[in-house]
């Protein structure tokens, strides 16, 4: 049986915030609910060991998502959850449950934000993650994936935010150097920085044009949207290469077709077939 590193589950599209590095969706917005949760759990429990909570939209906005969590444990299964942060005051219960390995902050969303806003959520973070360090064994990563094309920080804001996580956290000399030169780093017990440049979602009306490439699509991940449609990686957040719905068809089957079948042979002979995927500049980073 095929096993994923990852299965990436996008449990609402809804987002609160309009940040100008997300691709705007064109999807209904819409949330799952519990039963469908635990449906697609019980289709895909034996292909992975680890759920993301991602794709598009904000998790921490679904009504559920404790409810969700506490599912996933009771299935065995491991959780990493990818936020903006800005509601994290709202779940302090997370760090009650065992089976979240890891949260990411997307602390370039926060960049957007008006100052007394952007204050007050940076704050929020940090207390959460200094009180989840002396109390869960969670790990967190705080990023910055907003680099330009040499990687270096490219904004006093940026800077802004790191001096008062060296101030927050008090790390080594040797964390600050790295750090302050965009250089991924431990930054804490079980906290680390991690900085990426920043990539174009692929679009199909994009000039980019590459038919050459490689991607773990399919391969080592795979994606189910909001509404229940499969899709091959987590940057296809608008469902273009709509593989099947889970909902209509069970998931071997889905994986099994031969739309999903030719992705995988055409990246292992380092070729793009979907026209999603010939205009995706991700897969240079492969």
């Amino acid at each position: 049986m095929k096993k994923y590193k990852k299965i990436y589950i996008e449990i609402t599209n809804q987002c609160n915030l309009s940040c100008s590095f997300c691709q705007v969706t064109n999807r209904t917005i819409w949330s799952m609910s519990f039963d469908e949760f635990d449906y697609i759990l019980n289709q895909i429990s034996p292909y992975t060991d680890y759920i993301y909570l991602h794709i598009k939209g904000e998790p921490l906005l679904h009504d559920r998502l404790l409810d969700f969590i506490a599912l996933l444990a009771q299935k065995k299964l491991t959780v990493i959850i990818t936020t903006n942060g800005t509601l994290i005051h709202n779940y302090p219960e997370l760090i009650t449950y065992s089976n979240i390995r890891q949260i990411n902050f997307s602390l370039h969303s926060l960049l957007e934000l008006p100052d007394a806003i952007f204050q007050k959520s940076l704050d929020t973070i940090t207390a959460f993650i200094k009180n989840a360090q002396k109390k869960t064994n969670i790990f967190f990563a705080l990023r910055f994936w907003n680099l330009n094309i040499n990687k270096s920080i490219t904004s006093d804001e940026n800077l802004s935010i790191i001096h008062q996580l060296i101030r927050d956290f008090n790390p080594s000399e040797d964390c600050i150097e790295k750090i302050t030169h965009s250089i991924n780093s431990k930054l804490s017990d079980k906290v680390f920085i991690h900085f990426d440049s920043v990539f174009d979602w692929p679009d199909i009306d994009s000039t980019y044009n590459q038919t050459t490439g490689f991607c773990y699509g399919l391969r080592d991940q795979i994606g189910i949207l909001s509404d229940g449609t499969v899709v091959p990686c987590c940057l296809d957040g608008e469902g273009v290469i709509n593989l099947g719905n889970i909902f209509k068809s069970d998931f071997q089957t889905i994986i099994d077709s031969d739309r999903a079948t030719s992705i995988v042979n055409g990246f292992s002979n380092n070729k793009a077939v979907e026209n999603l995927c010939i205009k995706c500049s991700f897969k240079k980073r492969f």
